[in-house]
């Protein structure tokens, strides 16, 4: 058995592993947000090769798993002579992962904006990108909430994937912790129950966005 000093120092590592998870999954998020608004503008857009470029990125990256996408960063890049902490591969990755969902999560939402809308605006005379600006966009981004707080979910669940290049976030914190002492009932009990810490009031978060948006609608 593990005394209670050891057991709290366990406990400290994990929760410092959890925090690198958060840390990762913000990476993952601003700069996924960042790419994947890209992405949706490119999806919609009059110019057909923006459009077929947009398309091919999502299709790509959607199907391909999000571990050969770590693989590909870290090792991949290293190879071509590009050496990176595993942190910043790890974030490039998830970067590229989240861009290609949120991408195609906010073009459905933008198109989900009413017709009427869009007639509306063009009615006023207002250029493309007046209309986006003004017009769409801020119709859009209320309907995207609900699930892009539901991705985000996902992301810091994806987030475990990055041990497998070396990032010690909270599952690798618990396989260096179970190497040791070699009790991983115990050991991944806790992970769950972390993860389930930072997942559930995301979910719950959610959902009250998703009644708020049917309540405005009604």
């Amino acid at each position: 058995m593990i005394d209670g000093g050891l057991q709290a120092i366990h406990l400290q590592y994990l929760a410092f592993g959890a925090l690198w998870t958060i840390c990762l999954s913000l990476i993952a998020f601003v700069g996924g947000s960042i790419a994947g608004g890209l992405v949706a503008l490119a999806r919609i857009s009059p110019n057909r090769l923006v459009r077929w470029a947009a398309i091919a990125w999502i299709q790509l990256i959607q199907g391909t798993p999000l571990l050969v996408v770590l693989f590909l960063s870290y090792f991949g890049l290293s190879i071509a002579g590009l050496e990176l902490p595993a942190l910043v591969a790890a974030g490039i990755a998830m970067v590229v992962y989240v861009s290609a969902y949120l991408g195609e999560i906010w073009r459905g939402c933008i198109e989900a904006v009413p017709r009427t809308q869009w007639e509306a605006a063009e009615c006023l005379a207002m250029s493309r990108t007046q209309r986006m600006r003004l017009v769409i966009l801020p119709q859009a981004v209320r309907i995207a909430t609900p699930p892009t707080v539901g991705f985000m979910v996902q992301i810091v669940k994806n987030t475990s994937l990055a041990s497998i290049v070396g990032f010690v976030e909270l599952v690798r914190s618990g396989q260096l912790i179970n190497n040791p002492i070699f009790q991983p009932f115990q050991v991944y009990l806790l992970i769950a129950a972390f993860y389930f810490a930072l997942c559930y009031p995301l979910s719950v978060w959610s959902r009250r966005l998703e009644r708020r948006l049917l309540v405005g609608k009604a």
